[in-house]
C-alpha cells in the first residue's frame, strides 16, 4: 500500500514509524524539513507532492487544525485533485463535525474516499500503533484504509457510515481530557497549600477514586518539574473551543468547559502555550504564590 503521511509531530510521527512497521510504503510530508529528514532516514519516502500524490492509495492527516486540514487537502498544493479516484483520505485532527462532513462532500467530489477518524492515546500509543481511533466515512473509506488502520490502532470504533460522527465523540473526549488537566492541576496545587507535597498527591491519589487517566498521565510532569510539550497547552483553547461551539449549535450549555478553558487561555497568556498542557498549574501556582517543582524545560 502507498500512503502519504501529512503531519510528522508527535502523533503523526508516530504513526508513519507504525505504518512502516506494518510494512506499508509510506511517504512523509511536513512543513518543517527535521522530522522529514530523520523519517526518511529511518526507512521512509518524500517527494513533491505533486509527483507522488497520483501513486498514493491513502492519505492521513494529523495536522492541528480545520484550517490546515483543508489547506492539506484543497490549498495552493492541495492533494485531493492530484489523487486517483477511489484514494482515501483519513483526516485525524479535532475539527467541528460540521466542517468533517463538508470535507467528505468536497472529497466525493473528486471520487475520493473520506474517512473522519480523531485520534485518542498520545505520542506514546502512537509510537506503538495503539492508538484509539473515533471513526465514521463509507464501508469504502474503512476497507481502503484497513491496512493503516490495522497499524496505527488497538482500537477502531466504527460509530457511522457517514463523516461528522467521529469529530463529534472526539469532542466529547476533548471535553473530559480538557477538563481533567485542568482539575487535576487545581487539586494538585491545592494540596500544596495544605502541605501534600507533588509526589504524595501522586502517590495517594493514584489508589483512590479521584484518578483519572489525565492525572496519572500529566501529574507527573508537574513532579518532574518538565514541561517539554508532549501535548501543549496551545492545543487545548481550540479543542476546547470546538467543544463550545459544537455545544452552542445544540443549545447547550457547558459551564465547566468554559471554566477550563478560561484557565488554558490564561496560561498562553502567560507565555505557556507551547508548553506541556500540565503547564496550566503554573496559572493556579501564580495566583496563590506557590514556587512547583524546578522547571526543567
Amino acid at each position: 500500500m502507498n500512503a502519504g503521511i501529512f503531519g510528522l509531530g508527535s502523533m503523526g510521527y508516530g504513526m508513519a514509524q507504525s505504518c512502516l512497521r506494518a510494512g506499508l510504503n509510506v511517504h512523509g510530508f511536513d512543513v518543517m524539513p527535521d522530522p522529514v529528514t530523520r523519517f526518511v532516514s529511518e526507512g521512509g519516502k518524500h517527494g513533491r507532492i505533486a509527483d507522488v500524490a497520483p501513486a498514493l492509495d491513502a492519505i492521513v492527516v494529523v495536522v492541528l487544525n480545520a484550517a490546515q486540514v483543508e489547506s492539506v487537502l484543497f490549498g495552493a498544493e492541495g492533494v485531493v485533485p492530484q489523487l486517483r479516484e477511489n484514494a482515501v483520505v483519513m483526516a485525524c485532527a479535532t475539527v467541528p463535525p460540521e466542517f468533517a462532513k463538508d470535507m467528505e462532500r468536497k472529497c466525493n467530489a473528486y471520487g475520493v474516499h473520506y474517512l473522519d477518524a480523531p485520534i485518542s492515546g498520545g505520542a506514546v500509543k502512537a509510537a506503538k500503533g495503539q492508538l484509539s481511533i473515533m471513526a465514521s466515512g463509507s464501508a469504502a473509506a474503512f476497507t481502503a484504509l484497513s491496512p493503516v488502520l490495522d497499524a496505527t490502532a488497538e482500537t477502531v470504533f466504527r460509530l457511522s457510515d457517514a463523516a461528522g460522527a467521529g469529530s463529534a465523540m472526539k469532542a466529547v473526549n476533548q471535553l473530559l481530557a480538557g477538563v481533567h488537566i485542568a482539575a487535576m492541576a487545581e487539586a494538585l496545587t491545592f494540596g500544596m497549600t495544605q502541605g501534600i507535597t507533588p509526589a504524595t498527591f501522586i502517590e495517594v491519589i493514584t489508589k483512590c477514586a479521584g484518578n483519572s487517566w489525565m492525572l496519572e498521565n500529566r501529574a507527573p510532569h508537574i513532579v518532574a518539574g518538565d514541561y517539554t510539550p508532549q501535548s501543549q497547552v496551545n492545543i487545548w483553547p481550540k479543542d476546547l473551543g470546538i467543544v463550545l461551539e459544537t455545544a452552542k449549535a445544540s443549545g447547550f450549555h457547558a459551564p465547566i468547559t468554559e471554566t477550563a478553558l478560561a484557565q488554558y487561555q490564561r496560561a498562553v497568556e502567560m507565555g505557556l502555550g507551547g508548553e506541556d498542557d500540565a503547564a496550566v498549574a503554573k496559572v493556579y501556582a501564580q495566583n496563590v504564590g506557590l514556587d512547583l517543582p524546578d522547571d526543567q524545560s
